[in-house]
């Protein structure tokens, strides 16, 4: 299962600097990490309007599209699903009630 989410990472890495032209993983990054954190937005909005009203099906539609543009906005911002997997990793150890105390504290 995960394997597919392993070769979208790597075709996501190849096609971004591919044409824009024919490419549309090149065409979000080229617009830029403001463009993607809009895309990514949207469909996350999509989705919870589909999860709020519509069948699995297309729930599951729009979960795919928002995973997609999660991973071209790590990668536009050269961030690797290595590293949230550590950071996921690292919150099993502590409650997330206690992890999200801990944010207030370190706010960026």
């Amino acid at each position: 299962m995960f394997k597919n989410l392993e070769e979208l990472i790597q075709k996501i890495k190849k096609q971004k600097n591919k044409n824009s032209k024919i490419s549309y993983t090149a065409s979000l990054i080229k617009k830029g990490k403001n463009f993607c954190i809009k895309k990514f937005m949207e469909e996350a909005k999509e989705l919870a309007v589909s999860a709020k009203y519509s069948n699995k099906k297309n729930i599951t539609h729009e979960a795919a599209d928002l995973l997609y543009h999660f991973l071209v906005l790590l990668e536009s911002k050269k961030i690797s699903m290595t590293s949230v997997m550590k950071e996921l990793k690292r919150r099993q150890k502590i409650s997330g009630i206690q992890e999200k105390k801990n944010r207030k504290k370190n706010v960026r």
